[in-house]
């Protein structure tokens, strides 16, 4: 009998020596969880036996059990790198199509050849859909989650319909006479001030739209804007009630008439309106020097508006210096990718150099009631099961889930000082069931001897 319970010794000892030895080998795998080996004495009995002089036979280990707390943060230059701070593991599958996930803390993830978020096994990382513009997801639902894939373009070129422009034009100006001194781009003299815009074609191809500012009457505050597209003069038509400048360019075209009243503001002529009627260029045809577009895009009709995209800035004539106070148009070229962000709520946004910014998922996080009933595959990778019960997914920093830290990776949550005491204390176990079955072996040859 002591021979055995001796051995059970032994064989607990090397368990536990085994679980040291792994746990310490992993101390610098990122999300890896350190395991502790569980132990139970022997003791079998029966009802004919005398309880009060029972002798254990020996131990057995009882389970070999994952100790899931939280593993040190560990900033990388990868911003795809992710880290869980708090509960809860990423979902991932080994197919595009396939539902069969598995779950991990270990956030080091990439793009592959086709643009999806892959750890290094290749496996994709599971999100939730969003609204591209204001990324809001649809679902939290498991089931509904898919593959994440970061595209380095962003969409078709959207051609440019609108300019919204608000500025501040120098009251102390002096007027120029445009009988005497017409308007002509290539001679400052002949304007006050001028800005440029970049405006898109239906290719995606940018232009060169500036817009020149000229007084023309100190008594009634009028001012004439010009324009050109890519060096070529444009004829300004004005919509509605607008006013066409009284004086024309070198070339012909005309301006737009803008007046202000005596406090600087727009005069409208109509009380209580604030907003300058807009102005349309017509890139249709040709310009001094030919065609205004002569690269097979669409024609098209850009509007200028004197007023910022939401109505609420105009321009105005005060005595300080020429200002642009907003600038802006609603066209767009095809932009390419220049910068991933992923928020504590795993919501991940991409920014196009076009100025587009997507929202392209949101990292799907699940959590379990009993992580140590999880299945162990390896890889830091576990598969649900019938102890660790079925997977709760939800939003990142919300609620129990964790919040993702983005370019981060959690590091093995083994305490090294701790595992080497463990291997020591383990070394002496196995040195002292040695000893055991070393005075059995003692005490039967003793017994042989006798005659």
């Amino acid at each position: 009998m002591s021979f055995s319970i001796a051995l059970s010794g032994i064989n607990a000892s090397q368990k536990d020596l085994d679980v040291t030895a792994n746990n310490i080998s992993n101390v610098k795998t990122s999300g890896f969880k350190q395991s502790r080996a569980e132990f139970a004495d022997v003791y079998a009995t029966s009802i004919f036996n005398a309880g009060n002089t029972k002798v254990g036979d020996g131990v057995l280990t009882s389970s070999v059990a994952q100790q899931f707390s939280q593993g040190a943060l560990e900033l990388t230059e990868n911003s795809l790198d992710m880290a869980i701070s708090g509960n809860g593991f990423f979902a991932t599958t080994d197919d595009l199509g396939s539902r069969d996930m598995t779950y991990t803390r270990s956030g080091a993830f990439k793009l592959n050849d086709d643009k999806f978020i892959v750890d290094n096994q290749g496996n994709y990382l599971q999100g939730y859909q969003v609204d591209r513009n204001s990324g809001v997801n649809s679902s939290v639902a498991l089931a509904t989650t898919q593959p994440i894939r970061i595209p380095d373009v962003a969409g078709a070129p959207q051609s440019t319909d609108n300019v919204f422009t608000a500025f501040n034009v120098d009251a102390r100006r002096s007027p120029i006479d445009g009988t005497a001194n017409p308007f002509d781009p290539e001679t400052p003299s002949t304007y006050h001030s001028s800005t440029s815009a970049t405006v898109y074609d239906s290719l995606g191809e940018s232009h060169t739209l500036s817009t020149y500012y000229v007084k023309r009457d100190n008594a009634n505050n009028q001012w004439d804007v010009y324009a050109t597209f890519d060096g070529q003069e444009i004829d300004m038509t004005p919509t509605g009630s607008g006013t066409a400048s009284a004086t024309t360019s070198v070339n012909g075209y005309s301006g737009v008439q803008i007046a202000f009243q005596g406090n600087g503001e727009p005069d409208t002529g109509v009380p209580g309106q604030t907003n300058f009627d807009p102005a349309n260029f017509d890139l249709s045809g040709a310009g001094p020097d030919g065609p205004y577009l002569d690269n097979g895009a669409t024609a098209q009709t850009i509007q200028f508006n004197f007023q910022d995209l939401s109505g609420t800035t105009t321009p105005t004539q005060f005595a300080s210096d020429f200002e642009v106070t907003n600038l802006d148009q609603d066209g767009s070229t095809v932009g390419r990718l220049t910068n991933v962000d992923i928020d504590k709520s795993g919501l991940i946004a991409a920014t196009y150099s076009n100025g587009d910014v997507q929202y392209l998922g949101q990292v799907a996080i699940v959590r379990f009631a009993n992580e140590q009933g999880l299945t162990q595959i390896g890889g830091t990778k576990w598969r649900e099961s019938i102890d660790s019960g079925e997977p709760l997914s939800g939003e990142a920093n919300t609620g129990t889930f964790g919040g993702i830290e983005a370019s981060a990776l959690e590091n093995s949550n083994v305490n090294l000082t701790k595992e080497l005491v463990d291997l020591i204390t383990a070394q002496r176990n196995f040195q002292a069931n040695s000893r055991s079955l070393e005075v059995n072996n003692t005490i039967n040859q003793t017994i042989l001897q006798i005659r």
